[in-house]
């Protein structure tokens, strides 16, 4: 086929390790959240990346499966189950490719979040409070400070029995360390509320990350071939050292065998206290730790986003995600283990783990390293966001782009640039991160971003795993170059509503009892979304070429096959997370 660009397409440019190298930035993933759900789930955090990536695994078969139906089609998993669902609902398709764009796409404003916190510990560290510049300010200033001061009457009313000289320290250190923090990390140019959402914070790590944004939008407008080459790189030089992170304490017995033995949940989300055993809380923060894992673990379906861009995707979308899965097995199996074998559960929950920005320096440490060790680390850090980031862009973008073709999404999304880059998908991209961004720009609303992004990673899933047998009911006169196990099949249907399980009492878990019910008014925005482009912009009528893949004609949606279970599984699956979030409740 021809990989030079026409007008509004995509250029056939890769094969399937290209898709495999830029599927490469997802096991960085693991470190977005190891810290938060080591935090909520305790010991059993190493156990919960396990779990969520055998069902990730499993459940790219389904995927593999249906790819392959769609060689003429981009954008990924959500694309090719959205059709299943078209000729039982209009509203429904577009359902799936719009809640798997917004599921995916904050990985940018997130990574960035995080590679902006690094950035800013690498060039203007805050000190530390046993550091000489602020035991010599605490010397200076030490007059300033009395036992009169309110400062310290405040510290001694809520640290009863504090000595009134240990307070009096403790207050002037904490004053010198305010002191000496370079300006740049707590300007804020300004903030305001946005209701029901959180606070929009315009400050130095909002900065920093829309610059890192813009750099990534830059290579990837060169297209795909350029996407895949860098990525390689940056896979090689992040994954190579994050590979040796799990295995060096495997080897030297560095892994303690009670920080990975008696896995109980916690008896509260960072309590950092083993419960006696399970209680309904626990279970709670068992099944919310695998609700967050999903984000990451599954995401290795986006190797068969490129379907489109493959230059053989009968044989290369199946070896494309295939040889993902495999990468992403080792690295979430290894890395949290290590990661836990090592830290401990109270090492995980460090301010610096949670919010992503010391897990450089942890891993440095976890293989013996000293601080030139550890400062390569830290780079290796914010080269690996940035593979996630490039990663996370690149699936994204072209999730927009193939849905606007398809006629779900507004028709400005389809245009491509010369080097065959869906330039106008890319910058929604950005400008939908940028809100974000400010949104994430603080620890709290980091995990909330993360919390109401997943509630539309989980729809796409449950939609797009039934999405699998309806094909088989529906189309099972359409080729398909490779074929997955019947029993695969429906087994990943039962991981469908184990899905729905986690949505409905997981959501919950992150410290934001109204997650889920954003989440879903996120998913309905689509509704007013499609009606614009179907009825308004195209009169009813799908664009020529949509179905062409069923072999189906614009106006002919062909015969319901499957009668009334597809929407007995939306209203089974309905019920399963309405149900688990009124049972499971937090630990009281």
């Amino acid at each position: 086929m021809s990989q030079q660009p026409q007008t509004g397409e995509l250029v056939r440019a890769i094969d399937w390790r290209g898709a495999f190298w830029i599927a490469a930035g997802v096991p960085p993933l693991v470190l977005f959240s190891i810290g938060g759900i080591a935090g909520t789930t305790g010991k059993l955090a190493f156990l919960v990346w396990m779990i969520s990536m055998v069902m990730g695994f499993l459940q790219s078969f389904t995927y593999a499966e249906i790819a392959g139906m769609f060689s003429n089609k981009s954008g990924g998993a959500s694309v090719y189950g959205a059709t299943a669902w078209l000729r039982y609902s209009k509203f429904i398709a577009p359902l799936s490719v719009w809640c798997n764009w917004f599921a995916w796409s904050p990985v940018l404003s997130l990574g960035c979040v995080i590679a902006a916190g690094y950035i800013l510990n690498s060039l203007f560290p805050i000190p530390a409070a046993d550091s000489q510049a602020v035991i010599d300010w605490v010397t200076a200033n030490a007059a300033q400070f009395t036992a009169q001061t309110q400062a310290v009457v405040d510290y001694m009313a809520a640290n009863a029995g504090v000595a009134e000289a240990d307070a009096i320290k403790a207050v002037a250190t904490q004053a010198g360390v305010e002191a000496l923090t370079p300006a740049v990390r707590v300007w804020e140019a300004f903030s305001f509320a946005v209701p029901g959402l959180g606070t929009l914070k315009f400050n130095s790590i909002f900065v920093i990350g829309a610059i890192l944004m813009l750099i990534i939008f830059a290579i990837q407008h060169r297209g795909i071939a350029s996407t895949a080459a860098a990525q390689k790189v940056l896979a090689i030089i992040v994954l190579v050292p994050l590979l040796l992170v799990g295995l060096v304490p495997i080897f030297t017995g560095a892994i303690q065998s009670a920080n990975v033995t008696a896995l109980v949940p916690p008896t509260a989300s960072y309590s950092g206290v083993d419960a006696a055993g399970w209680t309904l809380g626990g279970w709670t923060l068992f099944l919310g730790g695998l609700y967050i894992a999903a984000w990451s673990t599954y995401g290795f379906e986006t190797a068969v986003c490129y379907t489109r861009e493959l230059k053989n995707p009968k044989t290369d979308t199946f070896k494309a995600i295939l040889f993902s899965g495999l990468l992403c097995c080792v690295f979430f199996f290894l890395v949290p283990f290590s990661f836990q074998g090592v830290l401990g559960h109270s090492g995980m929950v460090a301010p610096g783990i949670v919010d992503g920005t010391g897990v450089g320096e942890a891993l440095g440490n976890m293989v013996g390293g000293g601080k030139v060790i550890t400062q390569i680390f830290v780079i290796l850090m914010i080269l690996a966001l940035f593979l996630a980031i490039m990663t996370a862009m690149a699936g994204s973008s072209r999730t927009l782009y193939q849905g606007s073709k398809d006629g779900w999404l507004p028709r400005y999304l389809t245009q491509v640039n010369e080097h065959g880059a869906p330039t106008r998908a890319m910058w929604t991209d950005l400008v939908f991160n940028l809100f974000l961004l400010a949104l994430a720009s603080d620890v709290a609303g980091y995990f909330y971003v993360l919390a109401i992004s997943n509630v539309g990673y989980i729809i796409f899933n449950f939609l797009n795993l039934n999405a699998g047998w309806i094909h088989r009911v529906d189309s099972g006169h359409i080729a398909r170059p490779w074929k997955a196990p019947t029993f695969l099949i429906g087994l990943n249907t039962v991981l469908a509503f184990v899905n729905a399980l986690f949505l409905g009492a997981g959501a919950k878990v992150w410290g934001y009892n109204t997650a889920l019910w954003a989440g879903l008014i996120m998913a309905a925005l689509i509704i007013p979304v499609f009606a614009f482009r179907h009825y308004i912009q195209d009169g009813g009528r799908f664009p020529k070429g949509a179905l062409e893949d069923l072999g189906l004609k614009d106006g002919d949606m062909g015969e319901r096959k499957a009668g009334m279970w597809p929407y007995l599984a939306l209203i089974a699956g309905a019920a399963v997370v309405l149900w688990a979030n009124w049972f499971f409740v937090l630990p009281s």
